[in-house]
């Protein structure tokens, strides 16, 4: 009988993985076109896309990069802690990763504050009166920042709903495929971000 139960949990986790690596190819297929789509127009309207490109807040570009590099980090440690049989460790460790998606959207808040403010957002009279590959850069850049942005927050309410099963002991040292799928969830968050940093940041 525990043969049994313990074939049918690995059978489920199996699963849970599987379910979790082809969202992950999904979910870079998504974003790859959209990294496809601005290299076509960097390269149409390259000009234009570096007088955009130097409107943006580098400095805080390159903190929010710093920030989910730490997180990437903490996650991972989290699950070694949880294999490691280590829950309030882990709990602690989730928890500081959720804190940094928190101040990576504060800063990208505070970044989307100002250009709304300086009428750089997609419909604006003052956008619409620049160059079309200028309008073109903010339109991408506010749609994949965004898109990202929505990402993170799921990420943030997965790791924290992780965080609470950990702590119940739903989650431990000998079933932990749930924070596993978590971790590299959130990994994938990070990773797009990698991408999305030098493609819109650095283009000048």
């Amino acid at each position: 009988m525990e043969n049994t139960v313990t074939h049918i949990e690995h059978r489920d986790d199996f699963g849970a993985k599987l379910g979790m690596w082809i969202f992950i190819f999904t979910e870079m297929l998504l974003f790859g076109g959209l990294f496809l789509v601005y290299s076509v127009f960097r390269w149409k309207f390259s000009a234009d896309f570096h007088e955009a490109a130097a409107e943006l807040n580098t400095f805080l570009g390159t903190i929010n990069t710093v920030v989910l590099l730490i997180s990437s980090m903490t996650v991972a440690m989290a699950l070694t802690a949880i294999q490691k049989n280590n829950p309030k460790l882990a709990v602690n460790l989730l928890l500081i990763t959720v804190f940094l998606g928190c101040v990576f959207l504060f800063n990208k808040y505070h970044e989307w504050g100002t250009e709304i403010r300086d009428g750089l957002y997609p419909g604006a009279a003052n956008l619409m009166n620049q160059q079309h590959g200028v309008t073109l850069f903010f339109g991408l850049y506010f749609f994949m920042t965004g898109l990202h942005m929505l990402h993170m927050i799921a990420g943030m309410i997965l790791l924290t709903i992780i965080a609470i099963r950990v702590k119940s002991g739903k989650v431990n040292s000998n079933k932990y495929t749930l924070l596993e799928n978590g971790s590299l969830y959130w990994c994938l968050v990070d990773l797009i971000w990698i991408f999305l940093f030098p493609l819109l940041y650095l283009v000048t």
